[in-house]
């Protein structure tokens, strides 16, 4: 109705530049909105290209996982971090399609639909197979499961298999250009898959399952260097096998308020100074590769960022607290010790805190067990966590010393206080033994109350 019909054919391949054109109003003001709808088109076309060039990168990061194609295209640009090999050969193999098609709309669309219409049918037969290769619970199943004993048929899933391989046929029966390019098009990346999987194993490459790694030395840790908020949780991590604590703070962190830090500590065997600066291979090997890649398919399982850092350490503990205070950590999150108890890891890991420089920051300290308990602990001086019975029994002092040093004001503080530096005092004149055997004797009554044998 817009287009005359006498013009109509000049925009066969190009409607909306038709209906611009089209509009009353000057030449040139209907030229420049014609210049304005192209620029439109290629904004929003951009983000398609876009969004094609970001899911090839994934697909083609994954085959270079499984070892089909070299570790060549998996290495990390040095200043983002992406693989930038894989996606200046998706962007390459764009240019190029574009070219050889020279931008013919009905060519590139039937193409475009023949692989949309494969890959739709080779996900749902894929899953099919998986259906019996690998059964067990999933989170989510396609309805229409009839089972009959200890067999079960996959309706639901068979219907939308079958449905899609008849759509498949169809087109691959009616559309000649997209028989012929879509198969030539299979052919050749099949081809090229099969070569590259056969030399990527007869060069044994052991470490395509893990992920690739930019490995920047810095001077000393910061949150600037590792790009962290400060208030961060820190997750100091070991084994490989034994990244539970890991699990439960991505669990229940929400990373939009606070980043999550994983840190690996390389304990020096040697005696050295903390300020020696390493070069990347000696402080990343392949221990770290593991860790890391573990620790990042579980962040990615969960949808959540962390932030990876590694250091080098004559102890253990120290390179974890300086690291903490380096990077303005609140809480430090460890997994159980396999050597000591909770209760004195924590106490371990508190005499480190003690001899670090002042000022010392207070830390939150979390150590989770494989079972998913976890105790809580604070670094630092910090008002003590009383029970029902201290509170009465400083009560129970003070309502007796009120009568006895009246006119003067007593209040609860005044008598823990008051006990404190009578205490202090005896192990100043020379009564620590002493003391050490009532606090002792006091440590077992109280256990025994807290836990009365059983019959």
């Amino acid at each position: 109705m817009i287009i005359p019909d006498a013009t109509r054919h000049q925009y066969f391949g190009n409607l909306i530049s038709g209906l611009a054109m089209n509009f009353a109003g000057p030449y040139t003001l209907r030229l420049v909105f014609q210049g304005f709808v192209v620029l439109v088109g290629a904004l929003m076309l951009s983000g398609a290209v876009n969004t094609a060039i970001v899911g090839s990168n994934g697909v083609l990061n994954r085959v270079a996982e499984d070892g089909i194609l070299p570790e060549w295209f998996r290495q990390p640009h040095r200043r983002f971090g992406t693989s930038y090999r894989i996606i200046n050969l998706v962007v390459a193999l764009q240019i190029a399609t574009i070219i050889l098609s020279r931008g013919n709309i009905f060519l590139l669309g039937e193409a475009y639909a023949f692989g949309v219409m494969w890959s739709f049918f080779m996900n749902s037969a894929a899953v099919l197979a998986l259906r019996y290769k690998q059964p067990g619970r999933r989170e989510f199943r396609v309805p229409l499961n009839l089972k009959f004993g200890d067999v079960e048929i996959p309706l639901g899933l068979v219907l939308v298999t079958v449905t899609l391989l008849g759509l498949c046929l169809i087109n691959l029966l009616t559309k000649q250009i997209a028989t012929i390019s879509g198969i030539i098009f299979t052919a050749a990346f099949f081809a090229t898959f099969t070569i590259a999987e056969k030399i990527t194993k007869k060069r044994g490459s052991e470490s395509a399952c893990l992920d690739q790694f930019n490995v920047a030395s810095r001077t000393e840790l910061s949150t600037a260097t590792v790009g962290v908020r400060p208030g961060n949780v820190l997750v100091p991590i070991s084994n490989y096998h034994a990244l539970y604590h890991l699990g439960s703070v991505l669990d229940r962190v929400k990373t939009e308020r606070r980043d999550i830090t994983v840190l690996h500590v390389q304990v020096l065997t040697r005696t050295g100074s903390g300020e020696v600066e390493f070069d990347a291979d000696q402080l990343f090997g392949s221990i770290e590769q593991f860790l890391f890649t573990k620790a990042l398919s579980m962040a990615e399982q969960r949808g959540k960022p962390i932030r990876l850092a590694v250091v080098a350490a004559n102890d253990l503990w120290d390179g974890i607290l300086r690291a903490a205070v380096n990077l303005q950590s609140s809480t430090i999150v460890l997994g159980r010790s396999a050597k000591m108890g909770v209760a004195e890891q924590a106490r371990q890991f508190g005499l480190a805190w003690e001899a670090l420089p002042d000022p010392r920051p207070p830390f939150n300290l979390e150590i989770f067990t494989p079972v998913g308990e976890h105790e809580f602990f604070l670094l630092g001086p910090h008002a003590p966590n009383l029970t029902r019975n201290e509170v009465n029994l400083v009560h129970q002092l003070w309502l007796r010393f009120s009568d006895m040093v009246t006119p003067e004001e007593l209040h609860h503080h005044d008598v823990v206080h008051f006990a404190l530096d009578e205490v202090k005092q005896e192990i100043a004149e020379g009564k620590e033994q002493d003391l050490a055997r009532r606090l002792k004797e006091h440590l077992i009554k109280n256990k025994a109350q807290r836990d009365p044998p059983r019959s």
